[in-house]
């Protein structure tokens, strides 16, 4: 195996045992991730629509239509009419939402503190550095929509 296969496969078992975290952590306020990313964006911009929320999740408006009936549902968001736009609805956190979202960032950031607690300063500085490149790399590429349906790479790609 190359190295860059063990990276990419290090790096893959990294985001799904931050996942399985995450999920865990999640559940014990019984949400999903995609239910408390959806509550940490209409946190940081109130009146957010659901496309915007779709394209901040990363899904399809679909997925966003159920995330957001189900945090209605639990009462923790609301939709509301936009002013101007009869066709859009404004999704808001209530006070419940409020708090709940408040309480889970402040246990994931302390649960982050805890899981890269292991990682030196120095180590940090390279690491941050070195994934912020290799993101960078990584959504030019699937903004160029480089891998192409039947798999094969092309000198350009």
């Amino acid at each position: 195996m190359s190295e860059r296969e063990t990276l990419y496969n290090l790096l893959k078992q990294t985001f799904i045992l931050l996942d399985d975290g995450d999920r865990r952590l999640f559940g014990s306020y019984n949400l999903t991730a995609p239910r408390y990313y959806a509550l940490l964006h209409i946190s940081e911009k109130p009146g957010l629509s659901s496309s915007e929320l779709s394209d901040r999740l990363l899904c399809d408006k679909s997925n966003v239509t159920r995330i957001v009936k189900g945090l209605e549902n639990a009462g923790l968001i609301i939709r509301q009419p936009h002013e101007t736009d009869g066709r859009t609805l404004r999704l808001y956190l209530t006070d419940q939402g409020n708090d709940i979202c408040a309480h889970v960032a402040t246990a994931h950031q302390k649960y982050n503190d805890l899981r890269l607690n292991c990682i030196n300063e120095i180590s940090q500085g390279n690491l941050l550095e070195n994934l912020t490149l290799l993101n960078e790399s990584l959504q030019e590429e699937l903004s160029k929509s480089a891998v192409p349906a039947n798999g094969h790479l092309t000198e350009n790609s």
